[in-house]
């Protein structure tokens, strides 16, 4: 595959998981990050999951993926805060 060659058909429903700490911040800037990639996602679209311990939180947001070139620059700026642990 080429790097713009992908296995996905945009637009296509991408559900992308996030984990961090279980703190409000986190919570706060991934959200931050996500709208300003795909929008507003409403809270229907957002599911959240703690850890066992209740240490960490796992973020799942599905949206409407429009293009490769859309998910790599918010993968990007997800990966490049502080309080993103693992991105999925």
């Amino acid at each position: 595959m080429s790097e713009e060659e992908t296995a996905f058909e945009f637009p296509c429903t991408f559900p992308l998981k996030v984990m961090g700490s279980h703190d409000e911040a986190f919570e706060s800037e991934v959200l931050a990050l996500v709208r300003d990639h795909v929008g507003e996602p409403g809270e229907e679209a957002i599911q959240r999951r703690a850890s066992r311990n209740g240490r960490y939180l796992s973020l799942t947001v599905t949206f409407t993926a429009t293009s490769k070139a859309q998910l790599d620059d918010l993968y990007r700026a997800l990966n490049a805060s502080d309080r993103v642990l693992m991105t999925l």
